[in-house]
């Protein structure tokens, strides 16, 4: 296993920290397809499920499964 051969000063280890977290990008926003509010990508305000506008998709059986019966 890698072990350092002097000890890293906390400044070079805030440096390090602080530039990994300062390169994610930043959360972007969609708005729902239901009710045209702001949402994270990806997803259905809750609103929407509670007012019985979204529902999930059902799962199917797939190919294989149906072939061998």
């Amino acid at each position: 296993m890698a072990v350092p051969k002097k000890k890293s000063s906390r400044s070079r280890r805030n440096m390090r920290r602080y530039s990994a977290a300062y390169k994610l990008d930043p959360i972007s926003e969609t708005t729902c397809a239901f009710t045209h509010t702001p949402v994270r990508s990806h997803t259905v305000s809750i609103k929407a499920i509670k007012e019985g506008l979204f529902e999930a998709r059902k799962k199917t059986k797939s190919k294989a499964a149906t072939a061998q019966a």
